[in-house]
Parts: structure tokens; C-alpha cells; sequence
């Protein structure tokens, strides 16, 4: 693991680098900024990381788990 990468743990999901639950606020702002330009990317990858939080937490289909994958992530007005 790169130092001050702030990769999660697991089976725990908590930061490697600060202890924090994963993704912290600084792994966040890491993310949101390498995937500036393709955020739906960044969707694709933070559900992976839901799905294998969830199996490793034993919490399928917990609200709060989203929240703590998703629930940060900005979201943009709808076109109709």
C-alpha cells in the first residue's frame, strides 16, 4: 500500500491511512478528483466497493452502507 494512499481495509472497511470508515473524507475528495471527468465511472467503482463491503460486513442492502458508498457522492440537476 502507497503511504498516505488511504485505501481501505477489509474485511473492516476502514482507512488504511487515518481509521476512518472507508471512504473517508480525504479518500473522497482523492476520488472526486481523479474521476472529474467520468463520474459514472466513479458510481460503477463505489458500487463494487458497496456490493463487496456488504458481503464482508455481513449488512446486504443496508441503507447506511449506501449512504457511506454513494450518499456523498454530487449529484446533477435532471435534464428533462
Amino acid at each position: 500500500m502507497v503511504p498516505d494512499e488511504h485505501a481501505p481495509l477489509t474485511p473492516d472497511w476502514t482507512c488504511g491511512t487515518c481509521g476512518a470508515q472507508w471512504p473517508c473524507e480525504q479518500k473522497r475528495d482523492r476520488l472526486l478528483s481523479e474521476y472529474l471527468t467520468d463520474r459514472a465511472m466513479l458510481s460503477v467503482y463505489l458500487g463494487a466497493c458497496l456490493a463487496a463491503a456488504a458481503e464482508d460486513l455481513h449488512l446486504s442492502g443496508s441503507t447506511s452502507l449506501q449512504d457511506r458508498f454513494l450518499g456523498w457522492l454530487p449529484r446533477r440537476p435532471r435534464r428533462f
